[in-house]
């Protein structure tokens, strides 16, 4: 799955984040703007709704790499099993 997640260099109102800044891009849903945020988006994961499996896959993929980026360790290798 295609990455679409990228770090932002400062603190901004949630509005004004690029769509890049958030596990589910399309929906703007669970941003991805530090360590906190992150662990955030992972206990939430499966909470969010009304979206396809190719948007949780790619939320997956982004939430992964937010997780290495921000130092925060996952356990499990799926997105059925995606824990801090």
């Amino acid at each position: 799955m295609q990455i679409t997640w990228k770090p932002i260099d400062r603190r901004s109102a949630r509005a004004d984040l690029p769509a890049s800044a958030f596990a589910f891009p399309n929906e703007r849903k669970e941003p991805l703007t530090d360590a906190s945020h992150v662990r955030a988006a992972i206990a939430r994961f499966g909470e969010v709704q009304g979206v396809s499996d190719r948007e949780r896959a790619q939320a997956d993929a982004n939430i992964r790499a937010a997780a290495a980026y921000y130092g925060v360790a996952l356990h499990g290798h799926g997105r059925h099993d995606l824990v801090v």
